[in-house]
């Protein structure tokens, strides 16, 4: 596959141009260890790295078309350097034109907020599939074309891998695309050149100030993505939420709303709410569903709004809702033979963990135990550390802190972080165990018939990251194989 160069630089605004432009183009890249004779590269400043640093790098792997945001003092006359303003916005915009618009040709529904973006794209795109609409799915747990799987490295995909997924899913015949659309990804410019069919907010909590500084500069990076859709698209929000309106103030989209608990476009209210499942009344009909717990009626409203606003009708969409499973590693309900209940959930920010905990609490009979195994990621916003302790502490029998994704940080300096929000009147009842496996093996221990164990924070996710290596290891299956032990 090759493309002219100048037809690249028809969608990037140009400062300066300094050799040839009639060259062709056979790939974008932005990591300098990808470079190779045909490529392009776009020298990115990230945050860790400068791009720039690499240019002559590039250059003698056999590069010949550099985008930059300022020139080198010494040029190559063999290389044709392109000075633009923002480079990783010319990538998505370049990355749009090289595999020729492939979001304009699919209907692509993005998802943005704090807490249920996987689950909803995951369902949409469940829901959607067995409706007989060929689907393509752009998640945290995976990437989905149909019912083809390939593995996720980030929740919202860089533009060339983005828009690569894209192009194989309209050419593999795919009508839908549902993705997640986080906040690092809108910061970055990722999805700027996407063409959206529509947009979702879902809510708005704690998390990733370590990377956005504010939590004004974070909620403003979810924002920016409904200022950025169409006319032609729709903005479905979250009115439970007080910052939905916020998202769609200013949006060319036409707006609508969903809401549990006042006036909107869409309105649902709960039944009945058991681990087994929810009962739902939506549209003035009665529908079972097989998530829990009143997060998951959110983000079933938000879904039935979505399909409906996508022209699915209502029966199809209720009669899709009915069908549909949990997300893996979110409200993942095993129960062991003697009756223990194991709850595997994602939950890795204070309100997810509330939300959680307060689902539990408003099922069980208070007759058993809740022991909650958590922890909290290195590397990562370490000001909702004390509060997750906190909240876990007030709302457990029984906390076990002990390990997440501890990274490059020392698991006990986290867990010690986490200790300070446990308050006074709980603090005895609280261990410090760094062991995630041991861990959840001494929960299991703690477990009496009837008691319910929550495992918080890592959900569906197949490793331990630990000083920069991923060791396999897996909550499901510690917690499988600890109820295969009872007889």
């Amino acid at each position: 596959m090759q493309i002219e160069l100048q037809h690249i630089l028809q969608a990037c605004p140009v400062k300066e141009a300094r050799g040839t432009t009639k060259r062709l183009v056979s790939g974008l890249i932005f990591d300098s260890r990808l470079a190779q004779a045909g490529l392009a590269f776009f020298a990115i400043q990230g945050t860790n790295t400068n791009g720039h640093n690499y240019i002559n790098q590039v250059i003698e792997a056999g590069v010949r078309v550099i985008f930059c945001e300022y020139l080198p003092e010494e040029s190559n006359d063999d290389v044709t350097y392109i000075s633009v303003e923002n480079t990783a916005y010319s990538l998505a915009m370049a990355a749009d034109v090289f595999y020729d618009h492939p979001s304009a040709k699919i209907i692509l529904t993005g998802v943005t907020g704090t807490n249920g973006k996987t689950t909803i794209a995951t369902l949409l795109h469940q829901l959607f599939e067995e409706a007989g609409y060929p689907s393509g799915l752009l998640s945290t747990i995976c990437n989905k074309i149909s019912q083809q799987t390939i593995p996720a490295s980030h929740t919202t995909p860089d533009p060339v891998s983005l828009n690569a997924l894209l192009a194989e899913m309209v050419e593999k015949g795919c009508s839908h695309a549902f993705m997640e659309v986080s906040s690092h990804a809108m910061s970055q410019m990722r999805t700027f050149g996407i063409t959206f069919r529509g947009g979702i907010f879902t809510n708005l909590t704690h998390d990733h100030l370590d990377y956005h500084g504010s939590f004004a500069a974070y909620r403003d990076a979810k924002k920016l993505f409904f200022d950025l859709l169409p006319k032609t698209a729709f903005a479905l929000v979250n009115t439970d939420d007080k910052n939905g309106r916020y998202m769609s103030q200013n949006t060319l989209a036409q707006k609508f709303s969903y809401s549990l608990n006042q006036m909107a476009d869409f309105r649902a209210r709960i039944v009945e709410d058991r681990f087994e499942g929810l009962q739902l009344e939506i549209d003035g009909i009665e529908v079972y569903t097989h998530l829990t717990g009143k997060f998951n009626a959110s983000n079933l409203l938000a879904i039935y709004g979505t399909s409906r606003l996508l022209g699915l009708s209502k029966e199809e969409v209720l009669l899709g809702i009915s069908k549909l499973k949990s997300a893996e590693g979110r409200f993942e309900c095993i129960r062991s033979t003697n009756g223990i209940t194991a709850i595997i959930d994602y939950a890795h920010t204070p309100d997810a963990l509330l939300n959680v905990l307060k689902t539990i609490d408003s099922i069980r009979t208070h007759n058993e135990q809740l022991i909650t195994v958590a922890g909290a990621g290195g590397n990562r916003d370490k000001t909702k550390r004390p509060e997750m302790g906190r909240i876990a502490a007030t709302w457990s029998n029984k906390l076990i802190l002990t390990s997440d994704n501890p990274r490059n940080e020392d698991p006990l300096e986290i867990l010690d972080e986490m200790r300070k929000g446990v308050p006074g009147e709980h603090y005895m009842k609280h261990l410090v165990i760094t062991d995630r496996r041991e861990a959840i093996r001494t929960a299991f221990i703690l477990a009496q018939p009837g008691d319910i164990i929550l495992i918080a924070g890592k959900g569906h996710e197949k490793y331990q990251e630990i000083k920069g290596v991923k060791y396999p290891f897996d909550d499901k299956q510690e917690i499988l194989h600890l109820f295969g032990t009872i007889q």
